[in-house]
């Protein structure tokens, strides 16, 4: 249980900033937190944190591992809350916020599946592209995709997301094909606009490490789905995630680009408040996200609806 201790301390020590604070709140003094990071550093052979007079920051194996430690953690956590809630039922409201375009895709499908079997919830699903800040703003969890620099957060990875370069046949024949990231220069790029502030380039790997192309063209949009329908007119070549184009490029209508270089998979995070006991409705929610993204067999269906809506002209997403 000492290892326990140390990467409950660890985590602690991250998300407050500083051993007084980690000290003050389990009512210790910050030396025997300092000794159990000391120990927790010793053991793994790594250091873990910078620590100066002013202020504590993360290593890279910091930053690494303590994502790892969150999730151990919350399972831990959770594994618990199993057998000490037996026969309870999830109640309350759940406040939820995810993007626009992945939340209408794939999380207010799913909406409606969870409430059958937890019907003493109520949710309120926002959909907005930005960073909600969840404790100010009163959100229970956020779906977030990529990069998580809020150590104040907990994350758990529920699934990948995968992004490619497509283009329409039309473009490609009309343009050419690019055979390296810096030919996107000589092409008509569909990306963010620069107010959005989301989307600094497009990502790729070379020799091993991940790389980012500044791109540019005649046209931007604040709105992903605008991007998208550009591209499926030919407009020029977009970055898109999988779960978006997959079914276009499975039928055609879009071809996919320097797939050689394609940067590895992000991650699609559920991310919510460190608190001691977690919701049972937050919990079970996060898990019924997760058992159904980490189903293969979902993916592939979500594909193929979204094939027949394009066909049929609804508005069926998944």
């Amino acid at each position: 249980m000492d290892h326990f201790k140390q990467l409950e301390t660890f985590v602690s020590v991250a998300s407050r900033g500083s051993l007084s604070a980690a000290a003050a709140a389990e009512g210790v003094a910050p030396a025997i937190i300092g000794r159990r990071i000391d120990a927790l550093e010793e053991r793994l052979g790594v250091k873990l944190l910078v620590r100066t007079t002013r202020r504590i920051t993360l290593t890279f194996e910091g930053s690494a591992f303590l994502e790892d430690c969150q999730r151990i953690l919350n399972d831990l956590h959770n594994a618990e809350a199993s057998v000490s809630a037996g026969g309870v039922k999830a109640s309350g409201h759940l406040r939820v916020t995810a993007p626009a375009g992945f939340g209408r895709k794939h999380v207010a499908p799913v909406v409606p599946l969870f409430i059958e079997s937890h019907p003493d919830v109520t949710i309120t699903l926002d959909l907005a592209d930005r960073v909600v800040d969840l404790v100010n703003e009163g959100f229970d969890c956020a779906i977030r995709l990529g990069d998580l620099p809020d150590s104040n957060l907990v994350s758990i990875r529920l699934a990948e997301n995968r992004r490619v370069v497509v283009a329409s046949p039309a473009y490609l024949a009309r343009a050419g094909t690019p055979r390296e990231p810096e030919a996107l220069a000589h092409h008509n790029c569909l990306a963010f606009g620069a107010s959005a502030n989301v989307q600094r380039g497009w990502v790729f790997q070379q020799d091993g490490r991940p790389v980012t192309i500044k791109v540019g063209g005649t046209m931007e949009c604040t709105d992903g789905a605008v991007l998208h329908e550009w591209c499926l007119q030919g407009h020029g070549l977009a970055w898109r995630s999988w779960w978006e184009v997959g079914h276009e490029i499975a039928s055609g209508r879009l071809v996919t680009v320097l797939d050689e270089f394609q940067a590895p998979p992000i991650g699609i995070h559920a991310v919510f408040p460190q608190r001691k006991h977690l919701p049972l409705r937050v919990r079970l929610f996060i898990d019924h996200l997760k058992n159904t993204y980490g189903n293969p067999v979902y993916w592939r269906r979500a594909e193929q609806a979204a094939a027949l809506a394009a066909e049929t002209g609804s508005e069926v997403v998944a």
